[in-house]
């Protein structure tokens, strides 16, 4: 279980990881490529590097990537507060369980924190690796016919 310290609201679970911790592991530059797929099929490629990071803020540029990786249409910007990153991994405590479990993704085997979080459609699975600190490596959600999973395929240096 996460440290209480994480925790952004008494109704929540803890979140995985501290706003500073996020930006601290997201240097200028940094890029996350993820691969969504549907029933085994991919549906989506994209990339988002991360610019213009300062203590409280970051530039989160994300471009969709065709089959070959390389960026298509137009790059989506958007400014966001690394608090705001934190939240997105805030969930409430009723529906929410948190476990240890080590995984293998396509950048490696590691351990995680698993969270299960229930809702009307069904429960959304979210893994956050600890060695990396932000988005989760796997997220699953949808019902069993047409579940999206995405996972993190890259991580490193843009230029």
């Amino acid at each position: 279980m996460p440290p209480r310290e994480n925790q952004l609201d008494p109704a929540h679970a803890p979140t995985p990881f501290t706003a500073a911790q996020i930006r601290e592991a997201t240097p200028e530059g940094w890029s996350v490529e993820t691969r969504t797929t549907r029933d085994g099929e991919v549906v989506e490629r994209a990339r988002t590097v991360f610019r213009d990071v300062d203590q409280d803020e970051v530039t989160m540029e994300r471009h969709r990537l065709d089959d070959a990786g390389v960026p298509a249409g137009e790059v989506q910007a958007r400014r966001v507060r690394w608090l705001d990153l934190q939240r997105h991994a805030s969930f409430p405590i009723g529906i929410t369980t948190v476990t240890p479990e080590r995984i293998v993704t396509a950048v490696g085997e590691g351990d995680c924190l698993r969270y299960d979080v229930r809702g009307d459609h069904g429960t959304s699975v979210f893994w956050f690796a600890l060695d990396h600190p932000g988005m989760p490596v796997r997220f699953e959600a949808g019902p069993a016919a047409g579940r999206e999973v995405t996972e993190v395929v890259a991580y490193g240096a843009s230029s």
